[in-house]
């Protein structure tokens, strides 16, 4: 435990006007909501115009709202001024203070940039996150598979700099002691177990997202996937012509409590990514005790643990067999769900804050 009265902590909302939604606006949002509950960190915020939905959910009493001029699409590649603060200063996006009495701590998702982005995107995303790695004199991985995927690209930094720590899953996902079949039928037009379910972007080759539709088609079952933005009139045209007009429905926007009914009543989770820095919606769907296949790569087996089936062929055709096993094996079913259950325990956003928490005293008391 550590003396947190005299720390000063500064952290960049930036994230909540880079996207609306999205992983790390999920991670940045449940960091903060506890320490402004909590009250125990002498805390300020850089913040900038946005309509991030996770960012509505908080009540921030305490902030700096800098009305700049320069549109967030260039300003989330400038590094704030903040010549009053001393202390400890986190952003949510890859940006550093480089001014005497300020620690820096930069938290690193993933490397979907270098592995799989082309041309000056990835040039410059890779040239901003490296020069706020190698600024910081703290950097928080949230997997041990980003660590290693940091030190390949970033093979100068001082190893014992980096801390992973683990993201978490929010409690609300749990299996439903009263399953409203009313209210699911208001959300999709598929009954419960019937349907398979695609979670988070689908644009990434390395997602695999054509594989989910392809395999449904194999095995005739319908699709239910959320979030990833509105469907563009390509997708909708190859799933009409996989799937049929009424084999699959699209939900964005939906609330944790309608994504928790979804995953209690779903045949499973299919989330056959390549590529993951963390992966929250294997957790979610764990939680819930819905059945996960995914992928025996990157980190999705140290966040999966023996909770999933991960396959190593990842194939249209092992993936729709993949599905016709569990549908016949009843033990199977039982087996993920349980494991999936006891994996999802070793995760959670207070295990994630309080580390994190941890990891500011300690910064404190080394340097202040």
């Amino acid at each position: 435990m550590h003396n947190l009265i005299f720390m000063k902590l500064l952290l960049d909302n930036i994230i909540f006007s880079l996207q609306n939604a999205g992983g790390i606006s999920v991670v940045w949002s449940e960091h903060i909501k506890r320490i402004v509950n909590e009250g125990q960190i002498d805390v300020e915020f850089i913040e900038y115009q946005n309509n991030n939905i996770f960012r509505k959910e908080i009540d921030l009493s305490k902030e700096i709202i800098k009305n700049n001029t320069i549109p967030v699409g260039f300003e989330r590649y400038l590094n704030p001024s903040c010549k009053e603060f001393r202390g400890i200063f986190h952003s949510s996006y890859y940006r550093y203070i480089d001014k005497p009495n300020i620690i820096n701590v930069t938290t690193v998702h993933d490397f979907t940039y270098e592995y799989f982005r082309k041309g000056l995107p990835k040039l410059i995303h890779h040239y901003q996150k490296s020069n706020a790695i190698k600024n910081s004199q703290q950097i928080i991985c949230v997997s041990e598979n980003t660590k290693k995927d940091l030190l390949k690209f970033n093979p100068k930094v001082d190893e014992s700099l980096i801390k992973v720590i683990y993201n978490g899953v929010d409690a609300i996902f749990s299996p439903l002691i009263y399953n409203d079949k009313k209210l699911l039928a208001e959300l999709i037009p598929f009954s419960s177990g019937e349907f398979v379910l695609y979670v988070g972007d689908r644009k990434g080759l390395y997602k695999n997202f054509n594989l989910v539709v392809s395999a449904c088609k194999i095995t005739n079952q319908p699709l239910v996937m959320v979030g990833g933005g509105g469907l563009t009139k390509e997708e909708h045209q190859i799933l009409i012509e996989s799937l049929g007009a009424n084999g699959f429905k699209h939900l964005d926007g939906i609330n944790n409590v309608q994504l928790n009914m979804i995953y209690n009543n779903a045949f499973c989770l299919l989330y056959p990514s390549l590529y993951e820095g963390f992966g929250i919606p294997i957790l979610e769907a764990q939680k819930t005790g819905c059945p996960v296949i995914s992928t025996n790569s990157s980190s999705v087996p140290e966040v999966a643990g023996e909770g999933a089936i991960l396959l190593n062929d990842v194939s249209i055709n092992n993936i729709a067999d993949t599905l016709n096993y569990i549908k016949s094996n009843s033990s199977m079913l039982h087996t993920l769900k349980k494991e999936g259950f006891k994996n999802a325990e070793l995760f959670s956003w207070d295990k994630c804050y309080n580390e994190t928490k941890d990891l500011y005293g300690e910064l404190n008391e080394k340097y202040f």
